[in-house]
């Protein structure tokens, strides 16, 4: 056993829990992540414990606990604490785990005795460092703690046999590789390459759990272009290699594939939500499927942003994302395509795309906007256009721009009417949102119930045929005039 004297600075709750199971009589030591971040000088995200104790046998020393997993894993509270971090220390026994048929999970798992048993089934080096919180003794079976020096992703043992054991070791070894900035070893590589098959018996949940991580760590372009060239990007989507290697109009200086990363890149450095830097990612996703030969002799991808908001839907679907970040980003690659220049456009049109994408969502669209921008190679995120623009939004939302805004609901309508609910109350409240985005003084309960009484006049194939027209120009941002100003300008 290799052994270091150092100490590292461990908050008093958790050597608190480490003493406890001492004077019980049960060894215990600081294992995995929160030992790999204390020697990078990193704060742990959560702590863990690896012990002698069964699961049993932690439960009746402290106060307040939950055990509700297959692996052993007591969750240890700390009550009236305000940091996340150490609200709930996990203790796990040490473990010793059996084939893993199903290239997923351990066959069954058997306490094991000793602390170099439970190190040695862990999957990368790093993670493979146990620290005794009272003898400040760091063990390090696996040089581990050399390998954090050389910034060197490298699997404990044979890698060939870490990966056929759990398959999203190698998804995990690109997540620590963007989180951590290390360099995947040589032979880590080649067996990922090898072994990237058994990846389709993971489950899609799991692999979107990896895809986050890497989406929200500090490098997410490194990962997943490291992903490409390790043959494994097609796992997460096969839709993402389809950029690969498109090249694109005079606008960009990249292929789809470079664009897409270098968005997402400036969306992390900036530090955007999950949501943004996802749409970073995919709001060019559909170009691959609507690229032609423009009367220019150049690339065109009209209605790659209607296109992308499916395929991206699609591809979120499949992953098992939450239906919030679905409808969210699909809204945010939907609409990224804007028309921004403001001698053109008019307020209305402006009204019209922050009623599509939301209030809420409105700035997180401008923020995915520049990261498109700089991912096109343009210095500027912000140019004056794109600020003007943000002004533009701020006096848009100061007006109505959805029927819950309006001065009359579908009660009041009803009541005007006397019709019973229906279709027609809706084609009627979608013509009213209409007329107050192009000219918001019109929002009062004065002009709306006396244009109530007149919609409710037509017969219903006029009304039906008015609806659709106000419905379509809603969502459209005045799409029939911006479609011939891209023409003008060769845009697209």
């Amino acid at each position: 056993m290799q052994k270091e004297q150092i100490k590292l600075e461990i908050p008093q709750e958790v050597k608190n829990i480490s003493r406890v199971l001492s004077d019980a009589g049960f060894e215990n030591f600081l294992v995995g992540g929160c030992v790999r971040d204390l020697l990078l000088n990193k704060i742990p995200k959560d702590w863990d414990i690896a012990t002698r104790a069964t699961p049993e046998e932690v439960t009746k020393l402290f106060p307040k606990t939950f055990y509700e997993n297959d692996y052993g894993t007591v969750g240890v509270v700390n009550e009236n604490i305000e940091d996340g971090s150490l609200k709930v220390i996990e203790v796990t026994p040490y473990r010793t785990e059996s084939e893993y048929s199903d290239k997923r999970h351990p066959d069954k798992v058997e306490w094991a005795t000793s602390i170099q048993e439970d190190l040695a089934r862990r999957d990368f080096t790093i993670n493979a460092l146990a620290y005794n919180t009272e003898t400040e003794e760091l063990i390090d079976l696996f040089d581990g703690k050399l390998d954090l020096e050389k910034k060197t992703i490298r699997t404990v043992g044979e890698p060939g046999k870490r990966f056929s054991e759990d398959a999203l070791r190698i998804f995990r070894a690109l997540r620590l590789s963007s989180e951590l900035g290390f360099a995947i070893e040589h032979e880590t590589q080649e067996a990922i390459v090898k072994n990237k098959e058994l990846l389709n018996n993971i489950s899609r949940e799991r692999v979107r759990d990896e895809f986050v991580k890497i989406i929200m760590s500090e490098n997410p372009l490194s990962a997943l272009d490291m992903a490409r060239r390790l043959e494994i990007l097609k796992f997460i989507s096969p839709e993402l290699e389809k950029g690969i290697g498109i090249e694109q109009n005079q606008a960009h200086a990249y292929t789809v594939w470079e664009h897409l990363l270098r968005s997402l890149d400036h969306a992390a450095k900036k530090n955007f939500p999950l949501h943004v830097r996802l749409a970073a990612l995919l709001h060019d996703i559909a170009k691959p499927h609507t690229r032609a030969i423009g009367k220019n002799n150049d690339w065109t991808f009209y209605g790659h942003e209607v296109v992308g908001a499916k395929v991206a839907k699609k591809i979120l679907e499949d992953l098992k994302f939450p239906k919030q970040i679905i409808d969210q980003v699909t809204k945010l690659v939907r609409w990224h395509m804007f028309f921004s220049d403001t001698e053109k456009i008019t307020l209305s049109a402006v009204r019209r795309l922050v009623r599509n994408v939301g209030t809420e969502l409105v700035w997180d669209l401008m923020n995915t906007r520049a990261a498109d921008r700089i991912g096109t190679g343009r210095p500027k995120e912000t140019p004056y256009r794109l600020r003007k623009y943000h002004s533009m939004i701020e006096e848009a939302m100061r007006d109505p721009v959805s029927v819950k805004q309006l001065k009359v609901d579908g009660g009041e309508i009803m009541k005007i009417t006397g019709e019973k609910p229906g279709p027609q109350i809706g084609l009627i409240l979608e013509i009213l949102l209409s007329e107050v985005l192009d000219d918001p003084k019109k929002n009062t309960e004065e002009y709306l119930n006396s244009r109530v009484l007149e919609l409710h006049a037509l017969d219903q194939k006029e009304l039906t045929k008015l609806g659709k027209v106000a419905k379509s120009k809603n969502q459209s941002e005045e799409e029939k005039e911006i479609n011939k100003i891209r023409e003008d300008y060769h845009v697209s």
